[in-house]
């Protein structure tokens, strides 16, 4: 198994239990029996292209999000993003300045 098939593997499992769901619900809410997702997380298989575009949509997250190693929680890093898009430019400078404030402290 390699590193990259086995980060696929865990990333999942990773938004999975952050998202406080069973395997089976997960297999469940993508549309496959409740086997699909044990099949992926143990090592038998590995999910499509089409599925794992279907997967990170259910996280609501980005294929490159997915693949971020330094995004522990993507989920709340997509919608921090989402809601800056609505703010104007003082709003977002006054965020990145309190951002600043808290990475220093």
């Amino acid at each position: 198994m390699s590193k990259c098939e086995q980060f696929v593997r865990e990333r999942i499992t990773q938004l999975r239990l952050q998202k406080g769901i069973s395997e089976y619900q997960l297999s469940y809410d993508l549309g496959h029996s409740r086997s699909y997702i044990y099949n992926i997380t143990s090592g038998k298989s590995l999910p499509p292209l089409s599925q794992f575009f279907a997967i990170c949509e259910y996280f609501d997250i980005t294929p490159s999000e997915f693949f971020d190693d330094k995004l522990a929680n993507p989920q709340l890093i997509h919608k921090a993003v989402e809601g800056l898009k609505n703010l104007d430019d003082s709003d977002v400078l006054m965020i990145l300045n309190f951002i600043n404030r808290l990475s220093k402290a």
